[in-house]
């Protein structure tokens, strides 16, 4: 059922792109840059208007990222080498 629809989809979308390749990959590039810079611009803003929540968010993502590279690492790590510290404890 997915690949049905995939297949259609990819062919509904070759046939419009072809057409209207070269105007509409300008104007989707050009308003992607545009609300990245929108974007870039209120994110600046917002941590001049509020440094410490600003700081507060920083500090949470820093926390979420080495938490999830803990997590990796443990259940990554115990797999290659449990196997020979376990046998070794016993």
């Amino acid at each position: 059922m997915a690949n049905s629809n995939s297949d259609t989809t990819n062919g509904s979308g070759n046939a419009s792109s072809a057409s209207e390749t070269p105007g509409a990959e300008k104007s989707f590039i050009a308003s992607a840059q545009e609300a990245i810079g929108d974007a870039a611009a209120a994110t600046v803003q917002a941590v001049k208007d509020h440094p410490v929540a600003a700081a507060a968010v920083a500090a949470g993502a820093a926390a979420a990222v080495g938490g999830a590279v803990y997590a990796a690492t443990q259940l990554g790590g115990g797999n290659s080498g449990g196997g020979k510290e376990s046998s070794s404890k016993k």
